[in-house]
């Protein structure tokens, strides 16, 4: 698990199309083979390690959800029981990728767009960020000086793809509607509970 706040930037040294080797340092600090990275907000487990990289076995299905492993990347190691929750509750399983349309907007495909509320949470890139403005499948995510300065957010251009992992509560809260007897949810009931 992770929270969304990217410790390091790093850059990828070398990826054969399995085996992705990604230079960096802080994130070394205290790891272990077998350890959690997310690399660009995607679950990787360390392989092999040495002072300045470490190495991650890239799944058939993490090749097929997410936008690929090139060039500068966003680095958090998982959670431990000390850390501070900074983001929100992050699980590195992206969802699919968003192409960015500038000016901190997002065109999301159509099948994620239900998951993606105002002022709810998003994971672009491993990076925690809060939902500022929807249109069916068009968002804008509030991004601050520091953020843009410390992940690899400063260098999209319009026309880029990003990875999106959406909120996990959003997914839960669904699948438990849809396997529930529902009968007594209505619209009236949403709007006195604050929902509506």
């Amino acid at each position: 698990m992770f929270t969304g706040i990217v410790e390091e930037i790093g850059q990828v040294k070398s990826f054969d199309g399995s085996r992705l080797v990604v230079e960096c340092s802080k994130v070394l600090d205290g790891t272990q083979i077998g350890d959690s990275i997310a690399i660009n907000g995607c679950c990787q487990t360390v392989v092999s390690m040495n002072a300045n990289s470490f190495s991650a076995d890239v799944s058939t299905e993490t090749l097929r959800i997410t936008k690929g492993f090139k060039g500068k990347v966003n680095l958090e190691r998982a959670l431990t029981p000390q850390s501070r929750m900074g983001g929100h509750i992050v699980q590195g399983h992206v969802d699919g990728c968003a192409k960015y349309l500038g000016n901190s907007r997002f065109e999301i495909p159509s099948e994620l767009a239900r998951y993606v509320v105002y002022k709810g949470s998003i994971t672009i890139d491993g990076v925690s960020l809060t939902i500022s403005k929807t249109d069916r499948n068009i968002f804008e995510v509030a991004l601050i000086p520091h953020t843009l300065e410390n992940t690899t957010l400063q260098y999209l251009k319009p026309g880029d793809f990003v990875n999106i992992e959406t909120d996990i509560l959003g997914r839960y809260v669904e699948k438990f509607l849809s396997t529930q007897n529902n009968s007594n949810i209505t619209e009236n009931f949403l709007k006195e509970n604050g929902f509506l």
